[in-house]
């Protein structure tokens, strides 16, 4: 099953869905933390790229055009979820004095400006963003979703190499 362009987007799906589940349910609602804007908009492009695996996934398209569209959208979800990780990571490596000032919830920036702006604000980082809630292995939490995205993206790209390599 794991050869097939189905059962590898499946799998893609899977952990996505498992990278959701352990930071809403573990981090979230049983170790207490609460997620920052930059966490927020990691989770979005975690949905996303796991809402084209599924796709993918339910198609399960034998043509390399589909299989190629469904991976390239799975893997762009995944790059831009991996930039900010990124950018969520270099926050956190920042010297106490470059860290930025503390900002304002999402709530309060989604109910004051629009939503571009709130996007760029959000992207920028806060010093909420540069603190390290936790650490595993000596990664951060925005260190394992970087990891997590940059195997996705390589699981996406692969996936109709792999398929057609089965056949």
């Amino acid at each position: 099953m794991l050869s097939s362009y189905r059962g590898l987007s499946f799998l893609g799906f899977l952990l996505c869905i498992g990278a959701l589940l352990f930071a809403i349910v573990v981090l979230q609602k049983f170790m207490g933390f609460e997620p920052c804007p930059m966490c927020i908009f990691q989770r979005v492009a975690m949905f996303v790229a796991g809402i084209f695996f599924l796709l993918g996934a339910l198609h399960g398209p034998k043509a390399a055009a589909p299989q190629w569209l469904y991976s390239v959208l799975a893997a762009l979800a995944a790059g831009v979820g991996a930039g900010i990780a990124g950018r969520h990571v270099w926050l956190q490596s920042l010297p106490p004095d470059k860290v930025p000032a503390c900002g304002p919830t999402l709530d309060y920036l989604m109910d004051m400006f629009p939503l571009g702006e709130v996007v760029t604000m959000i992207l920028k980082g806060d010093g909420n963003c540069a603190r390290i809630d936790a650490q595993l292995l000596g990664i951060s939490l925005p260190g394992w979703t970087l990891i997590t995205f940059a195997v996705l993206i390589v699981l996406a790209l692969a996936t109709p190499l792999l398929a057609r390599r089965a056949r």
